[in-house]
């Protein structure tokens, strides 16, 4: 039995359907943009949909944006002989935010994943090995999370390189800054040893 009327239900089961969002959390949500002001309201409803709309992926990168291209590859001052393959545009910002990073991007939009039945058609693989093929990168770092699925989609893209000649490099695994060594677990460990540098 709902206590709710069938809309307001409506929007709570839209809310709990976003990846994170628990079933109480969905009724917070709905809660609290149903005591939003009218205007407020709208808006938010229009900012859905205006993204909804606008929102598209990089031709050249495949990263979201609303223009033409994104704004990395539309910058002129960035490194364009270094790519940095992510798995989502989210990825892009949390590299972004080191501001270490001088290089372009390639968002592949996904894993390999065959438990979840994603292949390499899945995936925007196609696009990386055109712009590998058109000479100009000089190095491709695999940036995918550390995970079966992540160095899985590394190691299958790292092979089709390899014909072109190509260096391509993983990023470092290792032991977070301020955390313990008593705490961190055997395959940490073990990639932080393998991955060791001189000082």
């Amino acid at each position: 039995m709902s206590f709710f009327p069938a809309s307001f239900e409506e929007l709570i089961d839209r809310f709990a359907a976003l990846p994170g969002i628990g079933r109480k959390s969905a009724q917070r949500l709905a809660f609290h943009v149903l005591g939003l002001p009218e205007g407020e309201a709208e808006a938010f409803a229009q900012a859905i949909l205006t993204a909804r709309q606008s929102v598209h992926t990089c031709p050249i990168c495949q990263n979201l944006t609303d223009g033409e291209l994104c704004s990395i590859c539309a910058d002129s001052k960035r490194d364009r002989s270094v790519v940095c393959v992510v798995a989502e545009a989210r990825d892009v910002a949390s590299l972004e935010r080191s501001r270490e990073y001088n290089g372009v991007y390639h968002v592949l939009h996904g894993v390999l994943s065959p438990m979840s039945h994603v292949g390499p058609d899945d995936i925007r693989v196609t696009e990386l090995v055109k712009r590998v093929s058109e000479g100009e990168i000089q190095e491709v770092i695999m940036a995918t999370n550390p995970d079966t699925e992540g160095d899985a989609t590394a190691m299958y893209i790292s092979r089709l390189l390899k014909p072109f000649g190509v260096r391509v490099t993983r990023l470092a695994y290792g032991i977070p800054v301020g955390s313990n060594l008593e705490f961190t677990d055997d395959a940490t460990l073990v990639r932080a040893l393998e991955g060791r540098r001189d000082m």
